[in-house]
């Protein structure tokens, strides 16, 4: 009848451990999945800081400097303003080639 207790407590130990492990597993994978998600959200809160930056300057370039400028100058501030819009896309291309893919 020892044995038999003994079994029974063992059995009861190794219940409790795969219980803890899957429930380890799960918390785990559910850590994994909300930094995932957490990333996520803060890559397109930067991307969209970065196109809203861009509205900005531009807006600023139409109203507050145009008064100042020459048709030269302007001309060359909208293809520099330009030249930046296209590296930007580039490095948002390159940022999401980066990411895995789900």
């Amino acid at each position: 009848m020892a044995r038999e207790s003994g079994s029974g407590s063992l059995g009861t130990l190794v219940a409790g451990a795969v219980i803890g492990a899957a429930g380890l597993a799960w918390w785990l994978l559910s850590e994994a999945e909300r930094r995932q998600q957490r990333s996520r959200q803060e890559r397109n809160l930067r991307l969209s800081r970065l196109s809203g930056t861009e509205e900005e300057a531009l807006e600023l370039n139409r109203d507050g400097m145009r008064a100042g400028l020459d048709s030269g100058q302007e001309i060359q501030l909208q293809d520099k303003v330009q030249q930046l819009n296209q590296a930007i896309e580039d490095v948002r291309r390159q940022l999401e080639g980066l990411t895995p893919q789900n």
